[in-house]
């Protein structure tokens, strides 16, 4: 992203740390805490140091295990084989599970979809006040049907940046109220695509979005929303 990120974050005092496991009184933002670490308000850099420098490689190794699980047919042998590799392998990550404050996919901003990996992978080009513009890919994991992607898995993506454009637009945590998304065309998999997400206005606590997903010049899918800015204590 260039230096208008939204990964520019609030006044360190207002950031999560390790020890904010559950929400407190303090922690006024409550479950949408670190969501604040996206939002342009200080020029701040977020830490991107959570899950160490090889995190982004075993994000990749994951999604790339989804695309396949996606589309496979294991053989008997081989789904016992894989089903004890995986057991193996859940238990071994067990000793890495952390609680959701210090999990690195809020802060890694540094990768696609935040390495997040329940979100679509997107690269954020800009997000300020006017608008998030984003590439974003669905990949075989997201199929829905004849090589298209799912329609849930592009709400998916809008509701992630549309939030991202309300947030930066009201300078504060906001959370979606409604999202309706117009399927326009086939969403092609495997290809990356322009997300452009921005508010048109905002009335109080109601910031009112809209977004377009483009193939190159053809449009995929428009989205529009109402995001509501949070008060201290709410979640």
């Amino acid at each position: 992203m260039n230096e208008q990120r939204a990964g520019d974050a609030l006044p360190s005092e207002q950031l999560p740390t390790e020890q904010h496991q559950l929400p407190t009184e303090e922690h006024h933002e409550g479950g949408f805490r670190p969501m604040t670490e996206l939002i342009d308000a200080a020029n701040q850099d977020v830490d991107i140091s959570r899950g160490g420098p090889h995190y982004g490689a075993f994000i990749e190794q994951v999604r790339g295990l989804m695309d396949r699980a996606r589309l496979s047919s294991p053989t008997d042998e081989l789904a016992l084989e894989t089903i004890a590799i995986l057991k193996e392998l859940n238990d071994k990550l067990d000793a890495a599970v952390v609680d959701e404050w210090s999990a690195p996919t809020w802060t890694r901003v540094d990768l696609p979809g935040r390495g997040n990996i329940t979100l679509p992978p997107f690269v954020v080009d800009r997000a300020d006040r006017d608008g998030v513009e984003a590439r974003i890919t669905f990949r075989t994991y997201h199929l829905g049907g004849n090589r298209a992607a799912h329609g849930g898995q592009i709400a998916i993506g809008f509701d992630d940046l549309l939030g991202m454009a309300a947030a930066v637009h009201a300078g504060a945590v906001t959370r979606t109220a409604s999202l309706t998304v117009d399927y326009r065309s086939i969403t092609p998999l495997n290809t990356e695509l322009r997300l452009h997400a921005w508010a048109e206005r905002q009335e109080g606590r109601k910031v009112y979005v809209r977004a377009a997903l483009h193939d190159g010049d053809r449009l995929c899918a428009e989205a529009n929303g109402l995001f509501i800015v949070l008060k201290p204590g709410q979640q």
